[in-house]
């Protein structure tokens, strides 16, 4: 089986270390993929959004699937171009239609699904430009802090979280009026700001069934204590253990059965994954907010805790069989820990080269690339989250520690990273 997989990120390197594990991979392709992808397979050269361009390629080099890393040519409808197309139809997509990717790419669209399926999740109303005063007038008397959300996507930046009225009223100002965050901020949802503690789910779902994939506690703060700016993500662990049977129960019961219950009652195309982010709030999960990909670095934690082959699971899904396969999970925890290039999540240097990867030979480490380049020789960072540095342990703290270990031997000028991931569960 040919594979093309999009995508240039972290995720899409976890990716395609577990795809080319398989017996079934033929031949791996990664658009644009980055050095450490092509370490599993061969990369080409292919704007994830140029969809004839990616239809071409597959026809051409007999590809018959095509994995979607990232979530904006799925908004786009990467899932119905094929579909559509009866030339096309035979390569299985994995990922939803651009009405099952509206979970992402509207804020307001996913809160108004989780008010039809009775999903919890904080109160909220949605302003535009038409209704601005009406939003400012709903800001002056809404409880501290608040939370405001640019309706669509944003690059993981559409979200402030507002201590004073003052702040809260220039910030929806500076989104709606001024287009802080271009098109996704003409509508802005604002929320109740829910105070717990957060983690990821992921489920892949036909739209009928689910699995359950492991679950996954990531670090968005810059500073060690979780102080400091919001970035992509510092670092990731799996298992999060206050997601015990009982709470997971409930978040079954109460979050994810009812989302497919809601794609299946709509009649909404969904063949792939869907990111929860969940918060627990005094033992009780709400829904932050619904993603339809893989999260990064989540996915760097909860690939490698997956024992299957990954490529029978995605076959079934795009079958229609589903729920015959079942998820088995590595007992062991797995953290990964991101080296950041410095000054990240501001401005930053890029082109620094980077020692020390070619002398990890540890089975129980993986190093997957997130924000880098090869100009033929040498790797060098290109971007602000370079590596992740992935580990296994028996416990939260011991995979932790050796990833740390393993990162004294990577270098690269500007070299930041939290010591402190996972420092809950110590």
């Amino acid at each position: 089986m040919n594979i093309l997989l999009l995508g240039s990120g972290g995720r899409e390197h976890a990716l395609a270390w577990k795809l080319s594990q398989s017996p079934e991979c033929g031949t791996l392709f990664i658009a644009p993929g980055n050095p450490g992808t092509a370490l599993c397979g061969q990369n080409v050269s292919l704007d994830p959004l140029d969809f004839l361009a990616i239809a071409g390629f597959c026809i051409e080099h007999q590809v018959t699937m095509l994995v979607v890393g990232p979530e904006e040519p799925l908004v786009r409808g990467i899932s119905d171009h094929f579909s559509q197309d009866p030339g096309l139809r035979h390569i299985a997509v994995i990922g939803p239609s651009a009405a099952g990717a509206r979970l992402e790419g509207s804020k307001a669209f996913a809160k108004e699904f989780m008010s039809r399926y009775d999903i919890p999740t904080a109160g909220y109303r949605e302003f535009d430009k038409e209704s601005y005063a009406d939003g400012v007038a709903y800001l002056q008397s809404h409880e501290l802090p608040v939370v405001l959300k640019a309706d669509g996507l944003a690059g993981g930046k559409g979200v402030v979280i507002a201590h004073s009225h003052i702040e809260a009223i220039a910030e929806f100002e500076l989104m709606i009026q001024y287009s802080k965050f271009g098109e996704a901020s003409r509508k802005v949802v604002v929320e109740q700001f829910l105070d717990g503690i957060e983690l990821s789910v992921f489920i892949l779902t036909d739209g009928n069934g689910y699995l359950l994939f492991p679950e996954a506690k990531d670090y968005k703060r810059v500073g060690e204590g979780d102080k400091g700016l919001n970035t992509g993500g510092m670092g990731a662990v799996s298992p999060v253990p206050f997601a015990d049977a009982v709470f997971m129960d409930k978040v079954r019961t109460r979050i994810i059965e009812p989302t497919v219950r809601g794609i299946r009652e709509e009649k909404i195309d969904y063949k792939g994954f869907v990111f929860i982010g969940v918060i627990s709030v005094n033992g009780e999960p709400h829904v932050i907010e619904y993603n339809c990909r893989l999260g990064d670095p989540e996915t760097e934690v909860v690939l490698p805790r997956i024992m299957n082959d990954l490529l029978p699971v995605f076959r079934a899904l795009s079958e229609g069989r589903l729920h015959e396969m079942r998820i088995e999970t590595d007992p062991r925890s797995a953290a990964t820990v991101m080296l950041v290039s410095g000054g990240y999540p501001g401005s930053f240097s890029k082109g620094m080269e980077i020692d020390g990867l070619d002398i990890l030979k540890e089975d129980d480490v993986m190093v997957f690339h997130a924000g880098t380049v090869s100009d033929g020789e040498r790797i060098l960072t290109n971007g602000g989250r370079v590596l992740a540095v992935t580990a296994y342990g028996h416990e939260i703290p011991s995979a932790v520690k050796r990833s740390l270990k393993i990162i004294e031997f990577i270098d690269f000028e500007g070299k930041y990273y939290r010591r402190d991931i996972g420092y809950e569960f110590s």
